[in-house]
Formats: structure tokens, C-alpha cells, sequence
């Protein structure tokens, strides 16, 4: 990972439909409605598939 990204105090990123409906069901299941932490996990997924 390059690592000059890592002091980013801010991103903006577009979800699609089938992303944005991954996310909200996440956040009702695993995080009593809180989409950040819905989006933090789905991440943290996304990357330690990405390092395999």
C-alpha cells in the first residue's frame, strides 16, 4: 500500500446501489444503525481479501 495517503484527513468515495444496500444492512444487523462502523468493517474486509 502506498503509504503517502496515510496522513488523508478526509476521503470521498461513491457507492453503487448494490454497495450502498451492503452497507445499510450491516450497519442495522452488526451495528444498531450505525453506518460508520458498518463502512470501517466492509473495508477492513475488503483489504485483508485484497492482501490475500
Amino acid at each position: 500500500m502506498d503509504e503517502a495517503f496515510l496522513d488523508l484527513e478526509a476521503i470521498d468515495v461513491e457507492l453503487d446501489e448494490e454497495l450502498l444496500e451492503a452497507v445499510n444492512e450491516k450497519a442495522f444487523t452488526d451495528h444498531r444503525d450505525n453506518r460508520d462502523a458498518a463502512i470501517r468493517d466492509l473495508l477492513d474486509e475488503w483489504l485483508k481479501r485484497k492482501d490475500e
